[in-house]
């Protein structure tokens, strides 16, 4: 009689040990793509905000949101600050108009 709770207990055991992996795996993947959106520069901004605050100096600020928030809505973020910093922000930086003349403020 004994000889049937260990054989039905040993396979339970085993899938028991292996949905443990399973599940450890997939914490481990959720918790990795956290810290790579989180040390991700600004994934997906509030186009509005993020646009306001880049074009607050702007001499034509409706002209400077509108194409900002183009820009943000096709690449995902706005560099940081007034002016500069579209190292953070490649798709940004490199977005030309039809003349090849920059496109996003």
């Amino acid at each position: 009689m004994m000889a049937f709770p260990k054989v039905v207990i040993a396979p339970i055991f085993i899938l028991l040990v292996i949905l443990h992996h399973q599940v450890h795996a997939v914490q481990i993947k959720q918790e990795a793509s956290n810290v790579v959106s989180e040390s991700s520069y600004s994934p997906e901004p509030d186009c509005g905000r993020a646009c306001a605050a880049r074009c607050r100096l702007s001499s034509r600020p409706r002209l400077c949101k509108r194409a900002c928030g183009t820009c943000c809505m096709r690449c995902k973020c706005v560099p940081p600050g007034t002016y500069g910093n579209l190292d953070l922000c490649p798709c940004y930086a490199n977005m030309t108009t039809r003349n090849n003349k920059r496109k996003c403020p």
